[in-house]
């Protein structure tokens, strides 16, 4: 029977159940896609990756622990299966075939009823780029022309690039505050260069749906109270691969440079001879709080801005922050990782001389789809962080510029 080739189609999966089976790296890359798209999705795996756990804690995903079972894909209009059993897989697809689910495979694509394309997306346009014959299927090459595709319209040439060397090595790469978009150009054409992807949970985890899948991703998630890799594992999985003559992308969240302890990676490498390139990404402490309709200088208003980390408590002796000369400054306090002792940090600035009417405003999951804002006072934030359930990431502005939106002037 001659082989035809597959009809492309956009599915429309917003409040429509989607069923997931495993929740390894092929799921991992695969579902930040799917809730962008609005689906109800249904996870079943007994073990799932870090990342794909702080999925489900932020309830973004329905994750049932335990393994496939027949009659999962019930009511489903559309099933991503990527377990590592081959007969729950084979299973689960014949009942798919049943109950006419279209069915991705991540094990056996010539026995799925739908292919996952290599997709891309440039001001609002979302590319998608399938091969013609499955025989002859070739990730990269689908991925390679989806890159020229997205390419072209971003520099408005629509002209394919001459073919990249991948260089081994590892390349330190700011994905900025979350929005996929603004990832700088060049941290773009590394990651689409990698042969290796050691990515954070705060980086721009949309841009791993659009890596073939030859490409390795390490998860380095780092969850506030949950599992973690340790930095040293991290520096050690950085020098491996690169001495393996691959090329490595380190995707930090923001700039590798500002609290993302960059330098600790940059160090470990060039002890162990591995060239690195740093890539600055845009920091989220400037670019959220805009996001958010704030400047964090105005004239009239700030003439500074200062920014520091609150994952240590004012009391705490481990503090570097000089808290009380902070309290004395005039102008805009951005705080990162603070949202558990904002309490403290509130009452100490206080404490010091600022006043407790000062606007504070908070920036939950900024330039994301999911971002929202909650204002307070210094009085007042500690409370309302608990009434409004603000959980990071979140990004805390103090100063009278919280009050200078276009939205908010008088």
């Amino acid at each position: 029977m001659a082989e035809h080739p597959a009809y492309p189609v956009g599915l429309r999966l917003s409040g429509r159940r989607v069923v997931v089976l495993g929740a390894g790296q092929v799921a991992q890359r695969r579902l930040p896609a799917l809730i962008a798209a609005g689906a109800d999705i249904v996870l079943v795996s007994p073990e799932a990756t870090p990342s794909v756990e702080a999925m489900a804690d932020a309830g973004e995903i329905t994750w049932h622990r335990r393994r496939y079972a027949d009659g999962d894909l019930a009511d489903a209009w559309y099933a991503l299966i990527a377990t590592s059993d081959p007969d729950a897989n084979t299973a689960a697809s014949a009942e798919a075939e049943r109950l006419r689910v279209w069915c991705v495979r991540s094990d056996d694509a010539d026995r799925a009823t739908a292919w996952t394309p290599a997709t891309g997306t440039s001001e609002g346009v979302t590319i998608a780029v399938l091969t013609t014959d499955a025989r002859g299927r070739d990730p990269r090459h689908t991925a390679a022309v989806r890159d020229a595709v997205v390419e072209g319209l971003r520099d408005g040439t629509l002209v394919a690039p001459h073919h990249r060397t991948r260089a081994p090595g590892v390349a330190l790469v700011g994905g900025g505050p979350g929005d996929p978009d603004l990832i700088t150009v060049r941290g773009r054409r590394l990651l689409a260069e990698a042969d290796v992807v050691i990515a954070d949970r705060l980086g721009p985890r949309d841009l791993l749906a659009e890596l073939p899948p030859h490409v390795e991703v390490i998860d380095a998630a780092k969850i506030p109270y949950g599992r973690y890799m340790a930095q040293e594992a991290i520096n050690n999985a950085l020098i491996e691969h690169a001495k393996q003559g691959k090329s490595v992308v380190r995707l930090k969240g923001g700039d590798p440079f500002v609290f993302g302890r960059g330098m600790e990676e940059v160090q470990a490498l060039a002890e162990a001879g591995i060239p690195c390139t740093v890539v600055p990404g845009i920091s989220s402490s400037i670019s959220v709080p805009g996001a958010a309709g704030i400047p964090v200088t105005h004239r009239g208003v700030a003439h500074e801005f200062t920014v520091v980390s609150g994952h240590v408590a004012p009391d705490d002796a481990r503090s570097l922050v000089d808290w009380p000369s902070l309290a004395k400054l005039t102008g805009t306090l951005v705080i990162l990782m603070g949202v558990d002792k904002i309490g403290k940090i509130a009452e100490t600035l206080v404490a010091h001389g600022k006043s407790p009417k000062t606007p504070v405003a908070l920036v939950q999951e900024g330039t994301t789809a999911a971002q929202r804002r909650v204002d307070a006072t210094l009085a007042t934030v500690a409370e309302t962080v608990r009434t409004e359930d603000v959980k990071p990431p979140a990004v805390i502005v103090i100063g009278a510029v919280v009050t200078e939106g276009p939205d908010r002037a008088v």
